[in-house]
C-alpha cells in the first residue's frame, strides 16, 4: 500500500520548495491522455461552448473526469487536475 501511494506521489506530487514555481506537477501520461480524450469529446459534443475551460478534473484510478471552467477546482481525494495547456501540449 505504501509503495502505491509513493508511486502516485511521483506522478501527482505538488511542486516542492526546491523545484521551480513555473514547473507543473508531474502527472501520469495515461491520465493526461484520458484527460485529452475527455476534453476533445466535450468539444465535439458542445461546439457552442461558452467560456474558456481551465482543464479537466480526472480520477487517477478509473480515468473518469469532467471539463472544469474555474481556476481553483475542488478535487476529490483520488482526483487530479490536468490544466488545458498541459493537455494541448501533450497532444502535439
Amino acid at each position: 500500500m505504501y509503495a502505491l501511494r509513493q508511486e502516485q506521489a511521483n506522478f501527482t506530487s505538488h511542486t516542492s520548495p526546491t523545484s521551480p514555481k513555473n514547473q507543473p506537477p508531474l502527472i501520469d501520461p495515461a491520465v493526461v491522455r484520458a484527460a485529452g480524450q475527455i476534453y476533445y469529446t466535450y468539444c465535439e459534443v458542445h461546439p457552442e461552448m461558452a467560456g474558456q475551460p481551465s482543464g479537466v478534473a480526472i480520477n487517477r484510478v478509473n480515468h473518469r473526469g469532467k471539463v472544469i471552467f474555474t481556476n481553483q477546482p475542488v478535487l476529490l481525494p483520488q482526483e487530479c487536475f490536468v490544466p488545458l495547456n498541459q493537455i494541448e501540449s501533450y497532444m502535439y
